[in-house]
């Protein structure tokens, strides 16, 4: 699990059945402090979080959890938002992201 940025937004023309109504994502491992981007991004399924590019998600990266999330243990899914961070707080100090 880890915290990242949205970066950007993925299109599909086709997509497996059990993403209908989901969005395609890519996000970046990100500082929950400053926003900085500390890796390459890559692909998230988000669903029913309204996430969008500049929020700050929490993101579970382990197919079975993904899976858990959707409720589908045959979709095709190995990274997924499952929240989107309001605040965070280190070392006493805290950041509003919302």
């Amino acid at each position: 699990m880890f915290i990242a940025k949205v970066v950007g937004n993925l299109w599909a023309t086709r997509k497996h059945k059990s993403l209908d109504g989901a969005k395609l994502l890519l996000v970046a491992p990100a500082d929950p402090m400053t926003g900085e981007l500390l890796g390459e991004p890559v692909l998230a399924v988000e669903k029913n979080l309204s996430a969008g590019i500049g929020d700050m998600v929490l993101v579970i990266d382990e197919g079975n959890s993904a899976r858990g999330i959707l409720a589908d243990k045959k979709a095709p899914v190995r990274t997924i938002v499952c929240g989107v961070v309001d605040s965070a707080t280190v070392g006493g100090k805290t950041c509003k992201w919302h």
